[in-house]
């Protein structure tokens, strides 16, 4: 689906990979974490889930693994790892671009797996928060990507039809969340020629 500008209505962003380039340094707390309670979790398999809150992945692996975690107060842990690294983060100026562009003109929100008090302390760092009429993170929906809700809330939240929003995203997960959503997708992989 292509959507024509004259027709857009809003643009949902996610926030980790997409607007911010979060991922080397969500992956460092991961392997910290992992090495602290004993579990099996490799790079690829992260990058695959992004977009899936730590709390749900956590409680996937514990599962898997035959592991007694705390899902919960492990996922606790690794955002208290992460926080002191949110000041290395850098903006991915290429979509950050397409935001400070529309800003003003058209009603823009985060639709983000993460946790509210992260995301924002992220987009605060990077200096771009005002530039969204709405955030969404995982505490907002009961059903995480790839399930569409994360994307119809920020939609509702910024008076949006869905079928007239262009969605940014970098995972698999996440483009399988716009397009349940009824939304236009666009791959941030396609644009930064991170995919051959």
């Amino acid at each position: 689906m292509k959507l024509q500008n004259n027709h857009l209505q809003g643009i949902v962003f996610d926030c980790d990979g997409t607007l911010a380039d979060t991922m080397p340094l969500h992956w460092r707390a991961w392997q910290a974490i992992s090495k602290r309670h004993k579990f099996h979790f490799p790079q690829d398999r992260f990058y695959a889930l992004g977009g899936v809150p730590s709390r749900d992945i956590l409680k996937m692996l514990g599962e898997e693994q035959k592991i007694a975690l705390d899902h919960l107060a492990v996922a606790r842990e690794k955002e208290a790892e992460y926080l002191p690294l949110i000041s290395q983060v850098e903006p991915i100026n290429l979509v950050v671009a397409v935001a400070r562009e529309n800003h003003g003109k058209i009603p823009m929100a985060v639709a983000s797996g993460g946790t509210r008090p992260i995301i924002e302390e992220v987009l605060q760092h990077l200096g771009i928060r005002h530039l969204f009429n709405a955030v969404v993170t995982s505490e907002d929906v009961v059903n995480q990507k790839p399930a569409p809700d994360i994307f119809l809330e920020a939609a509702r939240r910024i008076g949006a039809a869905p079928q007239f929003c262009r969605g940014y995203e970098d995972t698999d997960l996440g483009m399988q969340a716009i397009r349940a959503a009824g939304m236009e997708a666009i791959d941030v992989r396609d644009l930064l020629g991170l995919r051959s």
